[in-house]
C-alpha cells in the first residue's frame, strides 16, 4: 500500500454516505426526486461540507454544484449525483459525489501535490425532468426554453420546482475551456459481472448509448361483445404481439451487449368491454455501437411496415430520445488500472457502462473516466441496492489514487 493512501478516510467516507442516506431515507434505500425537499437538503449538506477540502461554491441555477479550488496547478473535476430514482438505492449517485469529496480532502491540502480536484454533485442525471440536465447545461446543452418547457411526470414544471427550491434568479455554471485536465466519475456497477467474478474494481471503456421510441397502434374501437374476433382491429394485440416479435428478431441483429426494454405500455380507452382502438409503447435500446443502434432501428422499422400491410393495424414509429455513445479517455482508464494494481490487488476489470452517466456528457468537452465498485446481487433502481462496506472503502483509495495520477502526468 502506498503511503498516500494512509489519508483516505474510509470511516468518514461511509459516515458521509450514511449521512446522506438518512436524508430521504426509504426503508434500507432512499425516495430523492429532482428538486424535492431531500434532494435540496442533500445539495445544501454538500455545499456545507466543500470548506472540508479547501473547496468553495453554492447551488447553481438549475441545481448543480460546483465546489471550485483556487491552490495552483492542474485542476481535475470529479463527481456524480445526489437525487435518487423514485424508492431508489442509497449508492447511485452519492458514491461518486463522496468519493469525488474525499479525493478533494486527501489532495487538496497536501502541499506534495501538485493540482487540486473539483467537486461535482449534477442535477437530475435520472431523469425525472429531463436526461442528464445539469451536466447537459454545465456544456451549454441547456437553453432557458428548454428550462421553460421541462416538467415531470406529474406535469410539475421545472420553473416551478425551481422557484420552490429558492434557485430562481441564479446563474448556472457553465464549462471553462482549459481549467480541467479532464473529469472522472465512481458509480455502482449497477450489475452483477464484478461481484461474480470476484472482482473489485471496473474499469469503464466506454458508456452506451440510449435510444428511445414511441410506437403507437391504431386499430378501431368497438364493442367487447359484440365484434366477432375474425373482424376486430385490436390494437392492444397488435401491441402485444410486436413485441413478441422484437425479442424474436432483434437476437439475429444485435451487438454481444445490445438491450432492449418496452418500459411502459398504454391501451385506449383501457376498459375491459371495449376493443382497444389504439395502443402505445415506450421501447428503448442500448448499445455502444451506434451502427448496431441504426442496424435494430431499420428491423423496427420495417416490422412497422410488416404490420401495416396486414392492414388490421397500422403503426408509428416515433424517435424521441438519441444518446451518442461515449469513450472513455485511454489515460484515464490506464490510471484506473493502475490505481486498481496498487490498491485492490489488480482485482479489476475493463468493462463497458450498460447505464448512461454523467460522464459521458462532459466527454462531449474534455477526456473522462470511469470506474465503478461491486453491487451486491447486481440490484439497483431499487432500495436493496447495497456494496459492501469493504468495497465501498477499496473503491475510495482507487479512486484518490486514480486522481493522484491523472493530476501527476
Amino acid at each position: 500500500m502506498i503511503d498516500h493512501l494512509s489519508r483516505v478516510d474510509g470511516t468518514r467516507v461511509l459516515a458521509d454516505l450514511h449521512a446522506l442516506r438518512a436524508i430521504g431515507a426509504y426503508k434500507t434505500g432512499v425516495h430523492k426526486p429532482t428538486f424535492s425537499e431531500p434532494h435540496i437538503r442533500s445539495l445544501h449538506w454538500l455545499v456545507q461540507r466543500l470548506p472540508e477540502a479547501s473547496l468553495a461554491g453554492e447551488i447553481d441555477g438549475i441545481g448543480n454544484v460546483l465546489g471550485a479550488s483556487t491552490k495552483p496547478g492542474p485542476k481535475l473535476l470529479a463527481g456524480s449525483h445526489l437525487e435518487s430514482q423514485n424508492h431508489a438505492g442509497w449508492l447511485d449517485g452519492p458514491l461518486g459525489v463522496i468519493y469525488a469529496l474525499e479525493a478533494a480532502r486527501v489532495i487538496n491540502r497536501d502541499p506534495n501535490i501538485s493540482g487540486a480536484v473539483e467537486v461535482a454533485s449534477w442535477c437530475d442525471e435520472e431523469g425525472h425532468f429531463g436526461h442528464f440536465l445539469g451536466s447537459r447545461s454545465y456544456v451549454g446543452g441547456v437553453t432557458e426554453a428548454d428550462i421553460d418547457a421541462a416538467h415531470d411526470r406529474s406535469g410539475r414544471r421545472m420553473r416551478d420546482a425551481l422557484r420552490d427550491a429558492g434557485l430562481t434568479g441564479r446563474a448556472r455554471a457553465q464549462y471553462e475551456r482549459g481549467r480541467h485536465i479532464g473529469y472522472l466519475e465512481a458509480h455502482i456497477e449497477q450489475g452483477e459481472t464484478l461481484e461474480s467474478s470476484g472482482l473489485k474494481i471496473g474499469v469503464v471503456t466506454s458508456i452506451v448509448g440510449i435510444w428511445q421510441y414511441r410506437i403507437t397502434f391504431t386499430g378501431e374501437q368497438n364493442h367487447a361483445g359484440t365484434t366477432r374476433m375474425a373482424i376486430r382491429r385490436d390494437a392492444g394485440l397488435a401491441l402485444a404481439r410486436f413485441c413478441v416479435d422484437i425479442d424474436e428478431r432483434f437476437p439475429a441483429a444485435c451487438g454481444s451487449r445490445t438491450v432492449w426494454t418496452t418500459g411502459r405500455i398504454s391501451l385506449d380507452p383501457g376498459a375491459p368491454s371495449i376493443i382497444p382502438g389504439a395502443a402505445e409503447m415506450l421501447f428503448q435500446i442500448r448499445d455502444d455501437d451506434p451502427a448496431v443502434i441504426a442496424r435494430l432501428e431499420d428491423l423496427l422499422r420495417s416490422m412497422a411496415a410488416e404490420v401495416d400491410k396486414q392492414g388490421r393495424c397500422s403503426v408509428a414509429v416515433e424517435r424521441i430520445r438519441t444518446g451518442a455513445p461515449a469513450l472513455m479517455d485511454v489515460a484515464f482508464q490506464q490510471a484506473v488500472e493502475q490505481a486498481g494494481a496498487a490498491c485492490a490487488g489488480g482485482r479489476s476489470l475493463r468493462m463497458p457502462s450498460g447505464a448512461g452517466h454523467d460522464a459521458q456528457i462532459l466527454a462531449t468537452v474534455m477526456p473522462a473516466g470511469m470506474l465503478f465498485v461491486p453491487s451486491i446481487g447486481g440490484i439497483s433502481h431499487h432500495w436493496t441496492e447495497n456494496t459492501a462496506d469493504a468495497d465501498i472503502v477499496t473503491g475510495a483509495e482507487v479512486f484518490v489514487d486514480t486522481c493522484r495520477r491523472l493530476l501527476a502526468r
